[in-house]
């Protein structure tokens, strides 16, 4: 019997604006008030998570940036995995040497030194994956994150690295292409404190290596007195992996790829088609027989 469900948000929990569809939101709450938890695992921070949930009217606990950070419906931090100053460092410059994009998120939000870069490479990933998507909608909606600060402009990310105060998570790198983000992956992933994963063809996204969806779901299922075969996670990309390695039902989004699918024991329709919603109504169908 399913106790716990994770669900990923972009590529499955949200739909091709980047919102929470009424059916997936009904479904959530469904679950919710029939005793079964649920909770967001994303690799966006929690300033950006919290935005998308509150929108919609839902209320969860998080699983942030790929599992650095674990957070309370109310947001309270339980758990955190930073990146060590020295390594924020040396990815940066591995990441600068190959010129590739990168964002920097920590505890304070995302960061970007370049706004327009930040804006643009957002567009150019939703509409390659949603071509009929209208572009001006797409600009409005990339340019949100800026709008209501849940993303800032730094002109120099050392000025994060060298604040004591300020904690790093992730770097977020884009790149259109791939062979460039291949050659910095083979040379980040020599780092052991490092975990190398990525939510899409086009990026790259640097945790700690205890920073991982999987490792983080586990933590949470145990204090809440839950067994990782009681758990179902859902999700659609690389960052999801660790997660349907430990759950103990894995579904895989039907807009994933044949390969993520191939790490599955189920499989949903995609995210344009509330496949989140299909596969909550389908546990809490078994829970009742």
């Amino acid at each position: 019997m399913i106790k716990l469900i994770a669900t990923d948000m972009d590529g499955t929990l949200l739909n091709a604006t980047q919102q929470i569809s009424e059916e997936n939101k009904q479904a959530i709450l469904e679950a919710q008030s029939r005793g079964v938890e649920v909770v967001i695992a994303t690799g966006r921070n929690y300033q950006e998570a919290r935005y998308v949930l509150e929108e919609a009217g839902l209320s969860c606990p998080m699983i942030c940036v790929n599992g650095a950070e674990i957070r309370t419906a109310e947001g309270i931090l339980t758990a955190a995995n930073a990146i060590s100053e020295l390594d924020a460092k040396v990815a940066a410059m591995k990441l600068i040497e190959h010129d590739i994009y990168f964002e920097v998120y920590t505890d304070k939000g995302a960061y970007t030194n370049d706004k327009e870069k930040s804006i643009a490479t957002l567009v150019d990933i939703i509409l390659s994956a949603n071509p009929n998507l209208d572009i001006n909608e797409v600009v409005k909606a990339a340019g949100k994150r800026f709008e209501h600060g849940l993303a800032h402009v730094v002109d120099d990310y050392e000025k994060l690295f060298a604040d004591p105060t300020t904690v790093i998570y992730k770097f977020l790198a884009f790149d259109f292409e791939t062979a460039k983000l291949a050659a910095v992956r083979d040379e980040l992933e020599t780092l052991e404190e490092l975990a190398i994963s990525s939510s899409g063809h086009e990026n790259l996204e640097i945790t700690s290596i205890n920073a991982q969806k999987g490792i983080a779901l586990e933590v949470y299922a145990r204090s809440k007195g839950i067994d990782m075969s009681e758990t179902m996670a859902l999700g659609d990309n690389y960052n999801d992996l660790s997660m349907f390695k430990r759950a103990g039902r894995a579904v895989a989004m039907g807009n994933a790829s044949e390969i993520i699918k191939a790490q599955c024991a189920h499989v949903t329709a995609s995210n344009l088609e509330h496949g989140v919603a299909l596969a909550i109504r389908e546990v809490l169908a078994e829970k009742v027989q």
